[in-house]
């Protein structure tokens, strides 16, 4: 992965600070409480949603397992038909690969279809240094790209705005960039999209490259589908001459068939919709539609990696439909940016630490940005176990241990910061393997409860800064278990 975002501090900082935002919470309150809403009716309609989940599921799993084989297939279907294969094994590789064919094309400007791989590697800041503008056509994207400001939202980037500092947005920087905003623009939804409408149009008439991700690459046909609601997906991937597509090598799936589950699941799941307004499907190229030259370029930049660990490679099921996001206590309060990556909320918090490694502090501390509530695997449609993960993620920052990096088996070292973290699962491990000892703490701690402090001191106040320690029973369970008899007599 390309890296954190510049300068960015630890989870918990970074959420400190977002915390103290009252105009960002209240707008993060209103979007994810309407769009989860408006979700759980919608899958409440499918009397078999849990056997689509499960069917989801399957899919993904049986797709890591062969993702080798399946590679190949993709690349022979899409050469077959008339389509090139890339192979981009990290950030960097791809963002040479996408810059080289725009520039034999000689071409300076290209339009975007929103595309999370492409922001993960940074490609257009990396278009911008070879001379090559690329803008976003997607309203979200947009509206972030105006106000050089970073996606906080898999589905809705812009979800940190509210209507009036988009209106703002557009008046001011829409006429350095294109179409300047009408005259007199208000903050009604309907005026906002007509702006974007006609900034936009222009740059779709006049663009001769597009550039896109994929949901889904169909290994069976070599297809590529991308899921859309606005129509500028349609723009970008039929009017361009020349089409290139970077897609995370995890979007395959093995037939044709296997898109009945995901069609189901996935509009459901982010929007709220029986059926996605836009979907996108392209084979190749046709001499008498579409672009005449279409590149495909497979990305791994860390998901070989990832696939190498048996409990974090379900993370890399993801559909990317945000449903995590929208009912995370966590994220509704901090955010997007706190997390540090285009992966925010619980998905980013397991994903970005496996693309991009523990080795830097926002990462390190993303498997703990979570309350272990579970909401997170109920309602994702891929059944992705993120507390699992999250919990297996926090033992590797705290022990180490082997790990799987460019390719290579490595040993990874404790991170710092963790040692009383450490020493205290140490003792824990002891005593609940002496039930002499333990039986004497538990006594200990019992007849010294009124002398418990309400906080923790040294390390442990960073536990107990934002938790109430727990209250310690006046009496132990052994012995209460005891007195009454295996709780068949005594006291009632």
């Amino acid at each position: 992965m390309s890296g954190t975002f510049v300068g960015m501090p630890a989870f918990p900082d970074a959420a400190r600070e977002a915390v103290g935002n009252k105009t960002l919470r209240g707008n993060l309150r209103h979007a994810t409480h309407t769009i989860r809403d408006k979700r759980a009716r919608a899958v409440a309609e499918l009397d078999d949603w849990a056997a689509l989940r499960e069917a989801g599921k399957q899919i993904k799993d049986h797709t890591l397992r062969h993702l080798d084989r399946y590679l190949v297939q993709v690349e022979e279907a899409v050469t077959a038909a008339g389509g090139t294969v890339h192979w981009a094994s990290d950030a960097d590789e791809a963002n040479e690969i996408v810059a080289r064919l725009v520039e034999e094309t000689g071409e300076s400007e290209v339009v975007k279809v929103k595309s999370m791989a492409t922001q993960e590697i940074a490609l257009n800041e990396a278009l911008e240094a070879r001379g090559i503008h690329a803008y976003e056509t997607d309203l979200a994207e947009l509206i972030v790209q105006l106000g050089k400001d970073r996606p906080s939202h898999i589905l809705v980037p812009a979800i940190h705005r509210n209507r009036g500092e988009i209106r703002d947005i557009f008046r001011s920087e829409m006429s350095e960039w294109g179409r300047p905003a009408p005259e007199g623009l208000t903050d009604t939804p309907a005026e906002l999209a007509e702006a974007a409408r006609l900034h936009l149009r222009e740059k779709f008439l006049r663009a001769k490259v597009g550039i896109s991700g994929a949901n889904f690459v169909v290994a069976e046909t070599g297809t590529l589908v991308v899921v859309e609601s606005e129509g500028n997906g349609r723009m970008c991937l039929t009017l361009p001459e020349t089409l290139i597509s970077v897609v995370g090598i995890e979007k395959i799936v093995p037939r044709w068939q296997d898109l009945e589950v995901f069609l189901q699941t996935l509009p459901r799941s982010s929007t709220a919709e029986r059926m996605n307004p836009y979907t996108s499907m392209w084979t190749g190229t046709t001499d008498e539609d579409g672009p005449r030259a279409f590149h495909l370029v497979l990305l791994d930049n860390g998901r070989t990696d990832t696939l190498a660990d048996e409990v974090g490679r379900q993370a890399l099921r993801c559909i990317r439909c945000s449903a995590c996001l929208n009912v995370c206590p966590v994220y509704e309060r901090a955010g997007g940016h706190a997390y540090g990556s285009v992966y925010p909320g619980p998905i980013g918090a397991i994903l970005s630490p496996q693309l991009r490694g523990a080795g830097s502090e926002i990462d390190a501390s993303l498997p703990y940005a979570s309350s272990l509530c579970g909401a997170c695997y109920e309602v994702c449609p891929v059944a992705i176990d993120i507390p699992e993960v999250l919990v297996h993620l926090r033992e590797r920052v705290v022990q180490g241990g082997p790990a799987v990096r460019n390719g290579n088996r490595v040993v990874l070292k404790p991170a710092k910061g963790h040692a009383a973290e450490r020493a205290a699962m140490r003792a824990a491990q002891w005593a609940f393997t002496h039930p002499g000892a333990l039986r004497t703490g538990q006594r200990l701690a019992s007849r010294t409860r009124r002398l418990h402090p309400r906080t923790l001191p040294g390390p442990g106040r960073a536990w107990s800064g934002s938790r109430d320690l727990p209250t310690v029973p006046a009496e132990p369970f052994r012995d209460w278990w005891q007195r009454t008899h295996g709780g068949k007599g005594g006291a009632k």
